[in-house]
C-alpha cells in the first residue's frame, strides 16, 4: 500500500471516529455539538480532562466502545509510522548494497564526476551508446534525479580518496570531471591521475586561466564550454552548412549519418590493408576521414595506398549499421 493510499485511510477513519462519536453522545446524552465533539476529541486523544457533563449508563458503555476505537486507531497509525521508517531505511540500505556490488563488477567504465547540467547530459550520451559508467556527486538533491535516470552512483566527494576507489578508479578507463570549481576539478584529477595514471581524464574548464592548471595535474583533454560555444556561433554564421552537417552526425538522432572512431585489434583482417584493398567504400558505404597513428599523429583524408595498422584508430562517417558493421570487423571481440 503506497504512502497516499494511508494517509487517505488514516484521514477517514479519523473523521470517520469523530463524527460516531460526537452523534453518539448527541443522541445518547442529548448534549450539544459542541459538548458532543470536545468529549469526542478528548476521549479518543486519551487527555482525559474529565467529563463535561455527568454522563449516563449507556453513555459509559459508549465512552468505553470510543475509547477502544481510539486506542486502535492510534495505534494503526503508529504502526504505519514504524512500517514506513524500517521499510524505507531496509530500502535504503538494500539499495546501495546493489549498487554498490554493481560498481565493484565495473571494468574498462566511466566515472563521471559531478551531475549537474553537464554531466547529466554527458551520461545520457553514454547511455545512448551503451556505455558502461558510474557517476559520483555530492548534492543529494540530485540523488532522486540519479535513481530516475537510473544511474549507478555514489553519493560523496568526487575529491574524497575513498569514493573514487569505492567507483572502481584502478578498473576504470576514463574520468570526466565536471565539477562546480576549476580548484576542484584540478584535485580531481590530480588525485585521479596518482591512483591511475593510464586513466584518460576529460576537464572542464570554467575559465581560460584555469586551462594550463588542468592540463599540468595531468588531464589528457581541457574543455571550455565558454570558447566552444562562442566558436560554435561564430561557425553558424561563417560556415552555416558545415555546422548543420556536424549536427546531423553528432546530435540528430533522426538522421542516419553518423562519425565514430574505431580502433584496430591486432586480430582483425584488415591489419596491414591498405584502404584501397580493404575495401570499405564499397563492402561498407563508408567515407574514412582520417587516420589515427600510434604516436598520436592524425592522416587527414589519408590515401588509397595508406595501409591501416594495428593499434591505430579510423575515424569514418557513415549510417550507423555500416559503423557497426565496420568496427566488428576492425575490433572483432
Amino acid at each position: 500500500m503506497d504512502r497516499t493510499t494511508n494517509l487517505i485511510i488514516v484521514v477517514l477513519l479519523a473523521v470517520f471516529l469523530v463524527g460516531l462519536g460526537t452523534a453518539g453522545y448527541m443522541v445518547i446524552e442529548d448534549w450539544t455539538i459542541l459538548d458532543s465533539l470536545y468529549m469526542t476529541v478528548i476521549t479518543l486523544s486519551t487527555i482525559g480532562y474529565g467529563e463535561v457533563n455527568p454522563v449516563s449508563q449507556p453513555g459509559r458503555i459508549f465512552t468505553l466502545f470510543l475509547i477502544i476505537l481510539g486506542v486502535g486507531f492510534f495505534l494503526y497509525v503508529i504502526g504505519n509510522v514504524v512500517q514506513f521508517l524500517v521499510e524505507g531505511r531496509i530500502r535504503l540500505i538494500l539499495g546501495r548494497h546493489k549498487l554498490d556490488k554493481q560498481i565493484s563488477h565495473l571494468n574498462n567504465h566511466y566515472i563521471v564526476c559531478g551531475y549537474g547540467r553537464m554531466g547529466r547530459a554527458f551520461c545520457r550520451y553514454l547511455i545512448q551508446k551503451g556505455l558502461k559508467f558510474v557517476v559520483i556527486e555530492k548534492n543529494d538533491d540530485r540523488i532522486p534525479i540519479m535513481n530516475t535516470d537510473h544511474v549507478l552512483y555514489i553519493a560523496g566527494e568526487a575529491t574524497i580518496e575513498e569514493n573514487l576507489l569505492t567507483a572502481g578508479i584502478k578498473r576504470a578507463s576514463n574520468l570526466i570531471a565536471t565539477l562546480g570549481t576549476d580548484a576542484d576539478n584540478v584535485f580531481l584529477v590530480l588525485l585521479a591521475k596518482g591512483l591511475n595514471p593510464e586513466l584518460y581524464v576529460v576537464a572542464r574548464a570554467s575559465q581560460n586561466a584555469s586551462k594550463k592548471p588542468l592540463d599540468t595535474a595531468g588531464a589528457d583533454v581541457v574543455v571550455s564550454p565558454f570558447d566552444i560555444g562562442a566558436r560554435r556561433m561564430a561557425h553558424a554564421i561563417l560556415r552555416p552548412n558545415v555546422i548543420r552537417f556536424l549536427e546531423f552526425a553528432f546530435a540528430d538522432e533522426s538522421t542516419d549519418i553518423h562519425i565514430e572512431e574505431i580502433p584496430v585489434a591486432e586480430s582483425s583482417k584488415l591489419v596491414n590493408v591498405t584502404l584501397q584493398e580493404s575495401g570499405i567504400r564499397q563492402s561498407y558505404n563508408l567515407i574514412i576521414l582520417s587516420i589515427i597513428k600510434k604516436d598520436g599523429d592524425m592522416l587527414f583524408n589519408p590515401s588509397a595506398s595508406t595501409t591501416i595498422g594495428a593499434g591505430e584508430k579510423v575515424i569514418a562517417v557513415g549510417g550507423f549499421n555500416s559503423l557497426r558493421r565496420l568496427e566488428e570487423t576492425l575490433n572483432p571481440r
